[in-house]
């Protein structure tokens, strides 16, 4: 058999080329082309020529990592955080906003292109924040190394290794202190070391840290920390084990001057600037009618299921996480809503089963997480609804997702950017589908 020569990862990686960047990807980066093959850059921007490093090299496409920009954009801004360069949570803060804005734009076009044929699409304004300090949810990591000592911050780009982080200008500002403070604490306190991550919640009323530990910790030492917290008004949350149950926190949404409950282990949008003017837009787009009746797919603790149901005759909820739907029922009770109804159904699994599901249902609304909605979308008759509104985290399964939307007679009437995570690659975006 012939031996044919393959160079050693080590040689691919130290392989550096210099590349002329034509558009962005829905990541957040670059993409070149070398050779014949696509090229995605990180840390480059449309219109530049950058100087790249090979990280991979597969059959169809390279990866690469900007390691010197030979021609920058106009658009290229110095990044504020002094862990820009290490840290994996952000990786537009080099790109202005207003750019970021227009690159994920972009980035969602070619993908509706590319899946569904169309490439003038009737896009609506986007919906922005502050840029700054608009995280109300993180995870931080915690991780004690004999060689690299403690560490509490985030995951490296692309590595398991924890970044050491001092301050986090997208955190939430209540939230400023806890890095130095937990590095403090587990100084300290040796038996702290166990301490795996903190969740971080923050709600209108309270700042909560979920402080996940795997070992047990003696009660004198939890009071200690948390007498010491009290300086930074932080609730705080010791949790042993994934089972154990969590306490309860809230938000506001003002449209419809609702309170929602949910507990510090369920999803909710990071973002609350968005999400308020997220709902505003939902129900502007959707303009309910008083006879008609919702099912909302995905709806978790009810971010979206009470706002509509303030409007229309009837709302069916599913959610497949069992306590979310537990909230989403609670909340409609404390708002007072008796035309809501929600279930606990894994959306993967035959229609046939689902006991909720009635051809009275003439309006839909999918949010789902970022594999989208595709195996309950091939089971329903999606012809018997009026519209379709779909929330998407993930732009690649929407543009998937629209192309079956579309093929059921519906046409793209409104699609719009959420900038939920300003400075990072992430795209939200909301699309309209109506029929005739």
């Amino acid at each position: 058999m012939a031996n044919f020569f393959k160079p050693s990862k080590k040689q691919v990686k130290n392989q550096t080329q210099e590349l002329s960047i034509q558009s962005m990807d829905h990541h957040g980066r670059g993409v070149a082309k070398s050779n014949g093959k696509v090229v995605f850059v990180n840390g480059s921007l449309t219109g530049e020529r950058v100087l790249a490093r090979i990280s991979a090299d597969k059959k169809s496409y390279a990866e690469a990592q900007c390691i010197k920009v030979l021609e920058p954009s106009a658009a290229r801004v110095t990044p504020p955080c002094q862990h820009y360069q290490q840290c994996g949570g952000c990786n537009l803060q080099h790109l202005e906003l207003q750019a970021q804005l227009d690159a994920k734009q972009q980035a969602v076009g070619a993908l509706f292109a590319k899946f569904t044929g169309q490439s003038e699409l009737p896009w609506q304004r986007s919906i922005e924040s502050q840029p700054w300090h608009y995280r109300r949810s993180a995870r931080i990591s915690i991780f004690h190394d004999k060689n690299r000592g403690l560490q509490v911050g985030f995951r490296q780009q692309g590595s398991k290794q924890i970044v050491n982080i001092e301050h986090c200008p997208v955190l939430e500002q209540g939230f400023a202190e806890v890095f130095a403070f937990f590095r403090a604490q587990i100084n300290q306190h040796p038996a702290l070391r166990s301490l795996s991550h903190l969740q971080l919640v923050a709600t209108d009323e309270k700042h909560y840290l979920v402080i996940r530990h795997t070992k047990a910790i003696a009660d004198k030492v939890q009071q200690l920390v948390a007498d010491a917290a009290k300086e930074h008004d932080w609730s705080l949350v010791w949790q042993h084990s994934a089972e154990q149950r969590l306490p309860a926190a809230s938000y506001q949404i003002k449209q419809g001057d609702l309170s929602l409950q949910f507990g510090l282990d369920n999803f909710i949008q990071v973002n609350a600037e968005v999400n308020e003017q997220m709902l505003t837009q939902a129900m502007q787009w959707l303009n309910l009618g008083a006879d008609e009746q919702v099912l909302d797919l995905f709806c978790g603790v009810g971010n979206f299921s009470l706002l509509a149901a303030q409007q229309a005759k009837r709302v069916v909820g599913v959610e497949g996480v069992a306590s979310a739907v537990d909230y989403a029922q609670l909340n409609a009770q404390a708002n007072a809503l008796d035309n809501c109804q929600f279930h606990c159904f894994d959306l993967t699994e035959p229609l046939a089963q689902a006991s909720w599901f009635d051809k009275n249902l003439d309006v839909l609304l999918l949010d789902p997480s970022r594999m989208g909605a595709e195996a309950i979308l091939a089971q329903l008759p999606l012809k018997q609804f009026k519209r379709v509104l779909y929330v998407s985290c993930d732009p690649v399964t929407l543009a998937r997702d629209s192309k079956t939307i579309l093929a059921a007679g519906f046409t793209l009437n409104k699609l719009g950017i959420m900038n939920m995570f300003p400075h990072t690659g992430h795209i939200e975006t909301m699309a309209l589908f109506t029929r005739g």
